[in-house]
């Protein structure tokens, strides 16, 4: 059976603490609760919004389980930013492993 290119993939152990994380998901879900120093740009900006995405270092996309964040990662890739990598499960995977999330509505982090 034919299948598309691979995706680079990472789980939330293979995560450096100073790794630039890039955040596709929705303004509510961002709100509600993120990686402390995440870029946030909503999936349907990224084309928009490319030259804000690094080049020149390893950017791991995250979203909320890892279906539009593969997404994201398969459009860099396509357009030269070969550095991308998709965070396997997601902000889910993120909370769930108790790595630091904040929030924006003054509430506790978590994961929408």
């Amino acid at each position: 059976m034919f299948r598309g290119p691979s995706i680079p993939t990472a789980t939330v152990g293979d995560i450096a603490n100073d790794a630039f994380i890039l955040d596709v998901r929705e303004d509510d879900e961002w709100v509600a609760g993120h990686a402390p120093d995440a870029l946030h740009v909503p999936m349907m900006q990224i084309p928009a919004r490319i030259e804000d995405i690094p080049e020149d270092r390893d950017v791991v996309v995250v979203c909320r389980v890892g279906g539009r964040s593969a997404q994201v990662v398969a459009f860099l890739q396509q357009n030269g930013r070969d550095r991308t990598i998709n965070l396997d499960g997601g902000m889910q995977s993120w909370a769930a492993s108790g790595r630091p999330m904040v929030s924006e509505d003054g509430g506790a982090p978590r994961v929408v």
